[in-house]
């Protein structure tokens, strides 16, 4: 996993909407990557409407929320329209940026092993560092969380 103060590794992803997102062309902005297990998925959209739901705040705040998971673009798509998200959704279907980040790991549930992304946020501050991490999201309260932490900076 990467560590604080470290670079976050940059990146160019193909975002819902169209086009493509680089990293690095967000500086100076400070930057929230959440990534999540699926869309459509009840703590996966809990966490993308809370982060929606405080968008307006982030922005104000200086700071961009991107989402981020291996479901395609289309899926990404529908899962915006469907409930009205407002956060930046990136597909790293090849996985990539999830092995970059560190968040690819192997999972149990109900005693079977399966690989998947454990739901990881990054708060990159603007000269691209890594300025907190929080692993293993408990989504309840998260955005909030996140939200005052960028306040902090």
């Amino acid at each position: 996993m990467i560590e604080t103060g470290k670079p976050a590794p940059d990146f160019t992803l193909p975002r819902a909407g169209g086009g493509s997102q680089t990293l690095s062309a967000l500086r100076p902005r400070k930057v929230v990557l959440y990534f999540y297990p699926k869309d459509n998925t009840p703590g996966c959209t809990t966490e993308a409407l809370d982060f929606t739901a405080l968008a307006d705040e982030f922005e104000a705040a200086g700071a961009v929320v991107l989402g981020v998971s291996r479901d395609p673009v289309s899926r990404h798509e529908k899962f915006r329209d469907k409930h009205g998200l407002k956060v930046m959704l990136l597909s790293d279907e090849d996985g990539r940026v999830c092995e970059a980040y560190g968040v690819w790991q192997e999972k149990t549930n109900y005693g079977r092993k399966y690989m998947g992304i454990v739901r990881t946020t990054f708060l990159i501050d603007g000269d691209g560092k890594v300025a907190r991490i929080w692993p293993n999201v408990r989504v309840k309260g998260h955005a909030r969380e996140v939200l005052e932490a960028v306040r902090a900076m």
